[in-house]
């Protein structure tokens, strides 16, 4: 039976195409340094049959004065009470890219574990698995190798970057996710019943196509695996592949 959701939006969960019939849900979970506003497109193509909702972690946007949240274990917590306070059952598709991939698995993980509407796929983007760690420390290095960083990924608009207000207040959410994801440690052996589905560029720096085939043993469900051509942020070049994906697994 279709839901009806409210026209509104929280500090947490945004809905940029609210809808009063929706039959299936999209959660969205941005990269490091990203927002919700990211997936605004995601939201734009699939309403009005599906209830988009984007994650918005605090420290940026309009909630830059709140303070980051630099722990993947306490940020998964603080999403996956937001999720359990929707307290419906509509089919539910996690799409997160990068950091978003790794908090949308550990939300999924907690989800099960409270037998509260768990997500019936994961799709995760741009991200190697849980179980492969890298030594990385971009959260430890000055103002201008942070951006360095940014701009070696392409993740971030150049004009932005080209701004120094702009850089300036959003850098401590940037070093604040940067911190949450390179100091995150994944359980090799936690596995979701939720079915995998990744997606990642065939040059990404941050992910080889062993890093990213290895999500295959974090679910005792279905896995399958797109490459696209592109690097980090394939998915902004690549969008109508991406969303045929999406659309793949939200069966519409």
């Amino acid at each position: 039976m279709p839901v009806r959701t409210a026209d509104t939006s929280t500090a947490w969960l945004r809905r940029y195409q609210p809808t009063t019939n929706a039959v299936a849900r999209l959660v969205c979970l941005p990269h490091a340094g990203g927002a919700a506003s990211f997936f605004r497109p995601m939201a734009v193509r699939f309403a009005p049959a599906v209830d988009v909702l984007s994650i918005q972690y605090p420290g940026r946007q309009d909630r830059l004065r709140e303070s980051c949240v630099d722990d993947i274990a306490a940020l998964s917590d603080l999403i996956t009470d937001e999720l359990v306070a929707l307290d419906d059952d509509l089919p539910t598709v996690f799409f997160g890219h990068s950091m978003g991939a790794v908090l949308g698995f550990e939300v999924a993980w907690r989800l099960e574990q409270k037998g509260a509407n768990p997500p019936r796929t994961l799709i995760a983007s741009g991200r190697r698995a849980p179980s492969r760690h890298r030594d990385e420390k971009v959260h430890l290095r000055d103002d201008d190798g942070i951006v360095a960083e940014l701009k070696l990924l392409n993740g971030t608009d150049a004009a932005r970057l080209a701004d120094e207000e702009i850089v300036r207040m959003s850098l401590p959410a940037i070093r604040g996710d940067y911190t949450a994801i390179e100091t995150y440690i994944g359980d090799p052996g936690r596995r979701v019943g939720a079915g995998l589905t990744v997606l990642t560029g065939d040059s990404d720096p941050k992910t080889t196509l062993d890093e990213a085939r290895a999500w295959r043993d974090h679910t005792t469900g279905t896995f399958r695996m797109s490459v696209l051509p592109g690097g980090h942020f394939f998915l902004v070049d690549q969008q109508q592949a991406v969303t045929r994906e999406v659309a793949a697994e939200l069966r519409l």
